[in-house]
């Protein structure tokens, strides 16, 4: 299905933040000019921007427009409905090392469907609360088929525009279908350490697994949070029943 023309224009954007050419704290281009280079109403410029907003892009700026983040957001393992967006629910986060090809865990091999002794593409962030402080390190592996097709997975840096709009930009593959699994157990002595706990400690663990429409493995990501600072609200209908 084609782009709508809002959506186009995210995409442009995205593209140019993502290629460097507007950095942290850059003005990007005014709505008169996009509205001029598109041929669109302005009401179709402020979508796509309100498009990017939700992507932990770009933030208004009182009388001069709209500029790229200073601080990039991410989300914590799961909970990616769609429709859902970066800024809900995202934090500040930081990069831990370098991407590496390696062996993931069985847990996460086997949730990736991958052969014995196959290896995936590793990327670890540390999320932060508002403090600074550690909130949940999340492990990424990427199957090799996506990290090869997408090389800027294998950059140390944060991507702007986010992995999963990325992987889908580039690869034409988009998420349809997430698994989450929750579990309890005890942090491993890095993962204690990384989250600046004592030992022992109780850790909170997602498993998340995103697919595209024909069941092919995107990426799959293991959260682990202090069992302090993990909750999980679930708000539902219950049916019930009219009152007269």
């Amino acid at each position: 299905m084609p782009l709508l023309k809002y959506e186009q224009i995210a995409d442009s954007l995205r593209v140019r933040i993502s290629d460097g050419e507007f950095g942290p704290g850059d003005l990007l281009p005014s709505g008169r000019d996009l509205c001029e280079q598109w041929s669109v109403s302005r009401a179709t410029v402020i979508k796509a921007m309100d498009v990017l907003r939700g992507d932990g892009l770009v933030v208004a700026r009182q009388g001069s427009g709209f500029t790229v983040v200073e601080i990039p957001v991410a989300r914590p393992a799961g909970r990616r409905t769609a429709g859902s967006a970066r800024v809900s629910g995202g934090s500040p986060f930081r990069r831990l090392g370098a991407p590496e090809k390696e062996q993931p865990p069985s847990r996460v091999a086997d949730a990736m469907g991958l052969a014995a002794g196959s290896v995936a593409l590793r990327r670890d962030r540390l999320m932060l609360l508002d403090d600074g402080s550690p909130l949940s390190l999340v492990t990424a592996w990427f199957p090799e088929e996506v990290a090869d097709a997408c090389p800027k997975l294998a950059q140390k840096g944060p991507i702007p525009e986010g992995t999963t709009h990325y992987v889908a930009r580039t690869t034409g593959r988009y998420p349809a279908h997430g698994t989450d699994t929750t579990s309890a157990r005890l942090a491993s002595a890095g993962e204690a350490e990384g989250l600046g706990l004592g030992v022992p400690a109780a850790v909170v663990v997602v498993l998340h697994t995103a697919s595209d429409g024909d069941g092919g493995v995107l990426v799959c990501e293991e959260g682990v949070t202090p069992a302090h600072l993990w909750e999980q609200v679930d708000s539902y209908p219950m049916g019930g029943r009219s009152v007269e």
